[in-house]
């Protein structure tokens, strides 16, 4: 039996490759880890400096950008040296990554729960809507849609701390709560209670997108004009919205429901379809959707290739 005091590393899910293999993906890695970089912090760049899209919409754009920055550091730094190396991460380092993944995840939902009210605000309340988003309302809801996923994940994580564990090996190629708590040598009350009050906030995040798609539906189909404007600034947020559930959920329900007998590299590969789509889904489809950022993308590429010509 080890106890946390034994427990100072955990393993984690083998990467079953040979050497080269292994070479290739940490190339494939790297790179893809960059686009993640560039694509959102070019994308905070240019609604940062930008005045013209100092507005609600493209500011929760902008910290979705944030976030996909800081859950992608998570994970990406990790896998790669474990590339490079055997699959072994400290207990605090185990904490620490798990913390950063899940509440990157969870600061995704409550922000694309409050872009899903702008929109309401937007399509079904247009004469109040510079009222209701106000500079005071949108930093509100800005503080708030990183305040709540950062403290629920906090204390998800802070009733780990300090258990008894009877394991060390995460079949995983990252660290997940639930499977630390899985090795606990007993059951952990606290950390169930915590874990069902999370997940009931988050059902609310739910429930509220769910009314509000629906309500903005019912008004939107009954006209064209309105229907073409749904189309046009709620697409993009329900891709989003899709991409984010779909490549999530197929994670956890593997993680709880999935069968041993898949071979572990199809495994790995599920698990981490969230950290690897929607990092990079995010700005490509607002970049390209919303005429804003892709107008103001395309005059810094004309004048980029303007001063190229003059200075030749």
């Amino acid at each position: 039996m080890e106890n946390v005091s034994a427990v100072t590393m955990f393993t984690l899910s083998g990467l079953k490759f040979t050497y080269m293999q292994r070479m290739t993906l940490f190339v494939v890695t790297l790179l893809w880890y960059i686009l993640i970089l560039l694509s959102n912090i070019s994308m905070i760049v240019v609604i940062v400096t930008d005045k013209t899209l100092h507005q609600p919409m493209y500011v929760f754009l902008c910290n979705l950008c944030i976030n996909a920055v800081y859950g992608a550091t998570g994970f990406y730094p990790k896998f790669l040296k474990d590339l490079l190396s055997t699959q072994v991460i400290s207990y605090a380092g185990c904490m620490l990554q798990g913390y950063v993944i899940h509440s990157s995840s969870c600061c995704d939902f409550s922000i694309l729960t409050v872009m899903a009210y702008d929109r309401y605000v937007a399509i079904c309340r247009p004469l109040v809507y510079h009222t209701l988003m106000s500079k005071q309302r949108v930093s509100l809801l800005v503080f708030f849609s990183w305040f709540v996923p950062l403290y629920c994940m906090f204390m998800n994580t802070a009733t780990l701390l300090g258990k008894e564990l009877c394991g060390s090996h995460i079949n995983k190629l990252y660290c997940v709560n639930w499977m630390v708590s899985s090795l606990a040598c007993a059951p952990l009350n606290a950390n169930g209670i915590v874990t069902a009050i999370n997940l009931a906030i988050y059902f609310g995040h739910f429930l509220f997108i769910l009314w509000s798609y629906l309500y903005l539906m019912r008004v939107c189909i009954s006209s064209r004009e309105m229907w073409i404007k749904f189309m046009q600034t709620c697409f993009p947020h329900l891709i989003c919205l899709l991409t984010f559930a779909v490549t999530l959920l197929l994670d956890i329900f593997y993680m709880r429901f999935g069968s041993a007998d898949l071979p572990q590299d199809p495994h790995n590969f599920m698990t981490i379809l969230f950290l690897l789509i929607n990092p990079v889904v995010n700005p490509l489809i607002y970049g390209f959707k919303l005429t804003g950022i892709r107008n103001r993308v395309l005059s810094i590429l004309h004048f980029k290739k303007k001063m190229s010509t003059f200075a030749m």
